[in-house]
């Protein structure tokens, strides 16, 4: 099971942390999240995958990122889990 997620990403954010959920212009949901990581040769990205797989308990390898590893929006794919657990971790999208 592959679970997509979409996540804004604050780099630089003081702390590690998911901040729930929000919407977009067009009504799509995304998880806020911040990392204290600056975004400097993919240290931010890799804390962010860092960050999910903790949250989820899956390894940082079940964690990826397909879309946007230059923005601030992106596109997560995470190995192992469903969208109950998606739910379960994170609460209801927006």
């Amino acid at each position: 099971m592959t679970v997509r997620l979409a996540v804004r990403l604050t780099p630089r954010g003081g702390r590690d942390a998911a901040e729930g959920w929000a919407r977009d212009e067009k009504g799509q949901s995304y998880l806020k999240a911040r990392v204290a990581a600056p975004p400097v040769e993919g240290a931010a990205n890799a804390a962010l995958e860092k960050l999910i797989a903790k949250a989820f308990k899956v390894s940082r390898g079940s964690v990826r990122i397909v879309s946007g590893d230059q923005s601030r929006l992106k596109i997560l794919e995470i190995d192992g889990i469903g969208q109950a657990d998606l739910e379960r971790v994170f609460g209801q999208p927006g």
